[in-house]
């Protein structure tokens, strides 16, 4: 009730002022200029007066100026009679006028907010919509509840070989003789996985699960939540949560029990919880993983419910790096912004750490330097990605990955234009000319090489590869020039210079 009380009075008040100015009298500004005027030259024309009776000026000159002063009088009282009188609007215009603003601001707040908003729905702060979250989870239906409400399987489809379901008949026989065989319920709940007999699939994987005896591991519970979620199409239930819970005590980066989780949470209106679950495991995880579609798709969405502002990157550029654990998840959402950057920071910290006593991968690096723009921390990152230029020199495809997370971090230019080695049709001709005329075919593509390097410099590996295909095609003078080019050229970064370093002493141009 108090937002429509604050809602009414705020469009009241507006239709007020609009109606206030369309009703009021018009103000005649040229008049009371002209006015305002004439009392100027009237005061003018008393102090002339009192100047001349004082001596300050001679008659001459007051004549003069009195003159000048009451044509401009005379100017200003012409201008005062053409100006209009004051005169309000009128009166039918300015009630239609009124009648039109009040059904617009009225009228028009009203129907949008019945087509937009949500009448009767009462407001609902941040904390109040976890609780109900929280509420609804912990009462969510259970799994057998569920499937006594969904139609019992039809069997298999009609395009299922007839000899393979005589197979599957025959497993279920061998199957129920030997209710504890790890390997007959394994390949039970498989196959009829592959029949789309789901509910007998699940059964027989929670019985392979106590079969094993404590030695289940995170893909046998992953598996089984699995199982257990297209049973009831798509629904998570309390069952399949722990499941998950289990797979992911036993190894928080299982793929399917991350992604199953993050669809529990969106089921449970925590859409904030499911971003960010589900961002970690796309931008984490191979781009051939069977959840990146259904991820990419819903993620968007996701953001937008949970207040962020996210572009979809490309697949897999952080493929294979941890990510935080679903605690981690639970844990931020209810942390202030201060806290929640201190964690950031922490796990940066760690990371960071980890790979100046350890190293790491591309994709480690390039996720490193781009938390630390999302951060802020600008010269760190920088510094990182001078680092990562000596240590992944050699490896062109590995410094592009971390290239492009520097460049969205904003520490890095984007290449323009990249070192190219000869075509398919090079290769094809080459192979037809002769041993000067391949030799010349080379030479001049890294003439042309040479050439761009002088005129708009390189990379510290461009300068590596011409120094080293110097060295090889016996140019050692050319070679030993562009390494003492390099050696200036490089002074400010030790770890692109040690790069060219290694080429020009495998070229036998260094002292």
């Amino acid at each position: 009730m108090g937002f429509w009380i604050l809602a009414i009075t705020a469009a009241v008040g507006i239709v007020l002022v609009l109606a206030y100015a369309l009703l009021s009298p018009a103000r005649d500004t040229a008049k009371a200029t002209a006015e305002f005027d004439m009392n100027v030259y009237r005061d003018q024309l008393k102090e002339l007066k009192r100047d001349v009776a004082r001596g300050v000026i001679s008659d001459a000159e007051a004549k003069r100026s009195e003159v000048e002063i009451s044509r401009r009088l005379l100017e200003a009282d012409k201008a005062r009679d053409a100006a209009s009188t004051p005169r309000g609007a009128p009166s039918v215009a300015s009630v239609a006028g009124i009648i039109g603003i009040a059904v617009v601001v009225l009228g028009g707040g009203a129907w949008m907010y019945s087509e937009l908003g949500a009448p009767g729905y009462a407001d609902l702060p941040l904390q109040e919509r976890k609780d109900i979250a929280a509420t609804a989870a912990e009462n969510r239906p259970p799994l057998e509840t569920v499937l006594a409400d969904m139609p019992e399987w039809s069997g298999p489809a009609e395009n299922i070989d007839p000899d393979y379901v005589r197979l599957v008949e025959q497993l279920r026989t061998a199957v129920a003789r030997r209710p504890q065989d790890v390997q007959g319920l394994k390949l039970l709940a498989q196959h009829e996985a592959q029949l789309g007999n789901f509910r007998a699939a699940f059964r027989a994987q929670d019985r392979l699960i106590d079969a094993m005896d404590g030695n289940a591991d995170a893909t046998d519970y992953a598996e089984l939540a699995e199982l257990m979620v297209l049973a009831t199409n798509g629904y998570v239930s309390p069952e399949a949560e722990e499941a998950l819970r289990q797979s992911l005590e036993r190894d928080p980066e299982n793929g399917i029990a991350r992604y199953y989780t993050g669809l529990m949470f969106a089921q449970g209106g925590r859409p904030d919880l499911a971003f960010r679950m589900w961002r970690v495991l796309y931008e984490t995880s191979d781009p051939t993983a069977p959840w990146m579609e259904l991820v990419a798709a819903e993620l968007p969405g996701l953001a937008a419910a949970a207040g962020v502002n996210y572009t979809l990157p490309d697949p897999g550029v952080g493929a294979g790096l941890p990510g935080p654990s679903v605690e981690d998840m639970e844990n931020a959402a209810d942390m202030t912004p201060d806290e929640r950057q201190e964690m950031i920071q922490g796990m940066v910290s760690q990371l960071m750490e980890r790979l100046a006593n350890e190293g790491g991968t591309a994709p480690e690096w390039a996720r490193l330097i781009s938390s630390l723009g999302m951060l802020g921390d600008t010269d760190r990152a920088a510094a990182i990605w001078n680092e990562a230029q000596g240590r992944f020199g050699a490896r062109p495809d590995d410094l592009d990955i971390i290239r492009q997370a520097a460049v969205q971090a904003g520490v890095a230019e984007p290449v323009t234009e990249t070192l190219s080695g000869p075509t398919a049709e090079d290769m094809e001709n080459a192979a037809d000319m002769s041993d000067v005329d391949r030799q010349g075919m080379i030479k001049g593509m890294f003439d042309r090489l040479s050439e761009r390097i002088d005129n708009e410099g390189g990379t510290a590996e461009e300068w590596a590869r011409l120094i080293s295909s110097l060295g090889v095609m016996g140019e050692t003078r050319r070679a030993a020039q562009f390494w003492e080019d390099a050696q200036k050229a490089f002074w400010d970064d030790p770890e692109g210079l040690e790069v060219v370093r290694a080429a020009a002493e495998r070229a036998g141009v260094t002292e």
